[in-house]
């Protein structure tokens, strides 16, 4: 089915999987503590489609396989310019605050953990990056999809506006 590699896997359908975050949950009961397992999933195309979801089980494998279908329901299209974002933007989720920067080609992906692992699954190549308030990876994940989807293209802002794209 798909090669596992430091958590990024490729599943059947073309899409690019990793697991950002694996948090253990202990339950006190009479008897003892109760473990159970919560999974962040990023998964995207490399083209533009990116989805995270979370899923909680018994087992870690199993709260990454209800991530993983999680993720696949939440898919987003990214607005993209060649290899990089068309502007600069922040996105906020919680505590979670990230600052995205388009940058030239040949830079590469200048991102932390949870921010980079979003950024490769959308297949952005040339970005900066900073990561403020909040280092909690579901915060920052979500942040990041939340500023994603609020990128816009030229296109689109003069159709808003009535206007041509020459006037902008």
């Amino acid at each position: 089915m798909a090669e596992h590699q430091a958590g990024k896997q490729k599943n059947d359908n073309g899409m690019k999987e990793t697991v950002v975050a694996v948090n253990r949950v202990a339950k006190v009961v009479k008897g003892g503590k109760r473990f159970s397992f919560s999974a962040l999933v990023v998964i995207g195309d490399g083209a533009g489609k990116v989805g995270c979801g979370l899923g909680k089980a018994n087992e870690v494998q199993s709260a990454i396989q209800k991530g993983t279908a999680q993720a696949n329901k939440s898919l987003i299209s990214v607005c993209l310019k060649d290899s990089t974002i068309p502007h600069e933007i922040i996105g906020i989720s919680g505590a979670g605050k990230v600052f995205l920067k388009p940058a030239a080609p040949g830079t590469g992906v200048i991102a932390g953990g949870s921010v980079r692992a979003v950024l490769e699954a959308v297949g952005i190549k040339d970005i900066l990056s900073k990561s403020m308030r909040s280092s909690n990876p579901f915060n920052v994940v979500y942040a990041t999809l939340n500023a994603l989807s609020s990128l816009r293209s030229k296109e689109e802002i003069a159709k808003i506006r009535n206007k041509e794209v020459a006037d902008i």
